[in-house]
C-alpha cells in the first residue's frame, strides 16, 4: 500500500445490537516472529493462522531477501529457512513500510552479521526513533554507516566480523528493544544477557525456546527478569500455530461494550498474561466480559471471550501495567468516553512514539468529538457520558497513518450520538486488513464515503 494514494475517508454510526461470532485474524507479534525465526532455522517451518497484513508480509519480504524461501500453500505458509548465522546480504534496501515491529528485530537480526542492510520505511516509520535498539547493537560491534536525523530511517548498518556478547539493561519497558538484543545475540559468541526490570510481551523467549535455542530466564525476588542466551547454536524448524491477536479483538471486544443491547462471542484469542491488560481494566469498569473454553495451542494460553453490553464506570489504570496493554490505550479511551465519571490512564509515555504520538492523536480527536479530557506529558484522562449523548460529529479525526486510531474512532461512532469519521481507513491494512468486513458483519453501521477534497 502506498500511503501517498489518495486517502480513503470512512464513517461510523450510531449502530443496532452487535450480534454474533467472530474469529480475529493471528496475533501480529507472534506472525512477525513466527517469518523471521522459521526464515533463520533449518528445515521447514510451517505457519497456521499467520496474521497476513502488509507489516507482517513486509517482515517476510525482508527474510526472503536474505535467503529463506517462503510460500503460501492453501492456508499454510511454508518456509526454508536458512540455517542461523547463514542470512544473506540483501541486494537492497530492506522496506519495512508501516512495521516498526518488523523493523526494529530485523536490525537486532541481521545487526551482528558481517554485512551492509540498508533499512527504509514510509513516512511514518521514517518519524520514529530507531536509536533504543541501535544503542545496544553498537554495544555489540556494529557501526551505523548512515541514518536520518536522531537515528532514524532510512539507515544502513554495517556488522562486526565478530560480534561482542553483551549485558544490556533495557531502560524503558519495550518488548522491542529486549527482542532486537536476543536477536543479535543469535549470531553472536558467548553468553549475551539482558535485564528487564519491568516484564514486557514474552513472546520472543518462549519461541526461540521452542526453535532450539539456549536461552534461560530467572526472576529475582524485586520481579527483575535476566534472560541468558547463548549464540550460534542451530534453530529447527517448527509447525506454529497462530492464536488470534488480542490487539485486534479490543475492537470487536469494545464496540460490544458500548453498543446497547450487544452480546457477540471472539474465538481464539491469546491469553497470554503479558497481553491481558486491556480485559483486565474492562472488567475493573464493569464490564461483562466471559472468558470460557481455556486451551494451551504452541505453548501459549487462547479462550473464547463472551462480551455483552455493559455500564462502565471510571477507573484509574496503574501505571505499571501499561506493558500488558500499550497497544490497546487508543481503543480503551474510546471505551473511557462511555464510562461514568473519569478515567485516568498515567505511565504513556510510549505511546508518544508508536505508528504516531498516539497520546497526542488520540487526545486530539476525542475533543474534535466532543469528549472530555485532558492529555497530560505521559498520560491521559477522560470523563465520560454515559449512553453517548452529544458525543461525535466533528471533523475528520486525522489518523497519521495509524490503523489503532483508525479503528478505534470508528468504534467510537458506533454509540456515540453522532457520526464519527477518519480521514483514512486504507492504512487499517497494516494489522486488521478483514476489519471492516468483521465489524459490518456483527451489525455495525461503518462505511467507506467518499473521499474529501
Amino acid at each position: 500500500m502506498s500511503h501517498s494514494a489518495a486517502s480513503q475517508p470512512a464513517i461510523a454510526r450510531n449502530s443496532r445490537p452487535l450480534t454474533g461470532e467472530v474469529r480475529i485474524p493471528g496475533d501480529k507479534s507472534i506472525s512477525h516472529r513466527s517469518f523471521m525465526f522459521g526464515g533463520l532455522a533449518a528445515g521447514e517451518t510451517r505457519i497456521i493462522g499467520l496474521l497476513e497484513g502488509e507489516d507482517v508480509l513486509r517482515t517476510g519480504q525482508a527474510m526472503k531477501a536474505m535467503g529463506a524461501h517462503i510460500e503460501k500453500k492453501g492456508e499454510e505458509w511454508i518456509i526454508r529457512g536458512t540455517g542461523n548465522g547463514a542470512l544473506l546480504q540483501p541486494q537492497a534496501p530492506l522496506d519495512f513500510g508501516n512495521a516498526g515491529t518488523g523493523a526494529r528485530l530485523t536490525m537486532g537480526l541481521v545487526g551482528t552479521y558481517d554485512m551492509e542492510t540498508t533499512f527504509i520505511g514510509d513516512a511514518s516509520l521514517q518519524s520514529r526513533p530507531m536509536g533504543r535498539v541501535l544503542d545496544p547493537l553498537r554495544q555489540m560491534g556494529v557501526q551505523v554507516l548512515s541514518a536520518a536525523s536522531g537515528d532514524r530511517m532510512p539507515l544502513t548498518l554495517r556488522g562486526p566480523a565478530h560480534a561482542a556478547p553483551i549485558t544490556y539493561q533495557v531502560p524503558m519497558a519495550s518488548a522491542q528493544v529486549k527482542s532486537a538484543v536476543l536477536l543479535a545475540a543469535l549470531n553472536t559468541p558467548g553468553i549475551t544477557t539482558v535485564i528487564e526490570p519491568i516484564m514486557t510481551r514474552d513472546h520472543t523467549e518462549k519461541m526461540l525456546k521452542g526453535f532450539g535455542a539456549k536461552i534461560d530466564v530467572e526472576t529475582d525476588e524485586r520481579g527483575v527478569r535476566h534472560i541468558f542466551i547463548e549464540g550460534q547454536g542451530k534453530l529447527t524448524g517448527q509447525t506454529i500455530h497462530v492464536p488470534g491477536d488480542p490487539s485486534s479483538a479490543a475492537f470487536p471486544l469494545v464496540a460490544a461494550l458500548i453498543v446497547p443491547g450487544s452480546d457477540i462471542t471472539i474465538c481464539n484469542v491469546l491469553m497470554n498474561p503479558t497481553r491481558t491488560g486491556l480485559i483486565l481494566t474492562l472488567q475493573e469498569m464493569g464490564a461483562d466480559i466471559e472468558i470460557f473454553n481455556p486451551r494451551n495451542e504452541g505453548g501459549e494460553d487462547v479462550a473464547d471471550l463472551r462480551v455483552r453490553h455493559s455500564q462502565l464506570k471510571g477507573v484509574t489504570v496503574p501505571a505499571e501495567r501499561a506493558p500488558s496493554m500499550i497497544d490497546e490505550y487508543p481503543v480503551l479511551a474510546v471505551a473511557a468516553s462511555f464510562a461514568e465519571g473519569e478515567t485516568r490512564m498515567p505511565g504513556l509515555e510510549e505511546l508518544r512514539v508508536k505508528e504516531s504520538d498516539r497520546l497526542a492523536a488520540m487526545a486530539a480527536g476525542l475533543r474534535q468529538n466532543h469528549v472530555d479530557c485532558t492529555e497530560g506529558e505521559a498520560s491521559l484522562a477522560v470523563r465520560g457520558v454515559p449512553g453517548g449523548k452529544g458525543l461525535g460529529g466533528g471533523e475528520a479525526v486525522k489518523t497519521h497513518l495509524d490503523h489503532r486510531i483508525a479503528m478505534s474512532f470508528l468504534v467510537m461512532g458506533l454509540a456515540s450520538q453522532h457520526p464519527v469519521t477518519i480521514d483514512d481507513k486504507a492504512v487499517i491494512a497494516t494489522s486488521f486488513p478483514e476489519f471492516m468486513d468483521l465489524m459490518t458483519g456483527l451489525g455495525a453501521h461503518i462505511e467507506a464515503v467518499e473521499a474529501m477534497p
